[in-house]
């Protein structure tokens, strides 16, 4: 099977272990960028799709391989190329958040939670007129892109 050229013109690839991102080149007409950028993520779409289908796959794959093979069966299935077992984990899931909240409180356990806000709270409360102590507001620049 032949190897297809990436989608994409780049002037040096960064090997996997560089830590710095390729360089591409950027076209020097602002237009011609905007329609390299609106090439480029639809290209990036059309991958996604077949990605997430690939995902579909596999997901099914797991949860038919998590139904049939038996879980006392810890030696588990092997074809030729892979071999599966079944594993049984713990984790951890809220069954009652006021009582978890009045823990991490009492207890000063903040390490327990995910240090990020709820945007469309904050903006709700904003648009209403509140401020949130701690919470700046901050510019951030994108492109906005539409086909022509």
């Amino acid at each position: 099977m032949a190897t297809k050229k990436p989608p994409f013109e780049m002037e040096s690839a960064a090997s996997p272990a560089s830590k710095s991102p390729p360089k591409f080149k950027i076209p020097k007409a602002i237009g011609a960028c905007a329609d390299r950028l609106f090439t480029v993520r639809q290209q990036r779409l059309d991958a996604q799709k077949i990605v997430d289908a690939f995902q579909v796959e596999e997901t099914a794959l797991k949860d038919y391989i998590i139904d049939t093979l038996p879980k006392s069966e810890s030696t588990g299935a092997a074809g030729k190329l892979a071999r599966v077992s079944v594993v049984v984990k713990e984790v951890p899931q809220v069954k009652d958040w006021d009582a978890f909240y009045a823990y991490v409180h009492k207890n000063k356990a903040y390490d327990l939670l995910n240090r990020a806000l709820t945007k469309a709270s904050v903006e709700a409360r904003w648009e209403a007129g509140k401020e949130v102590p701690g919470v700046d507001h901050v510019k951030v620049v994108t492109v906005s892109m539409n086909k022509v």
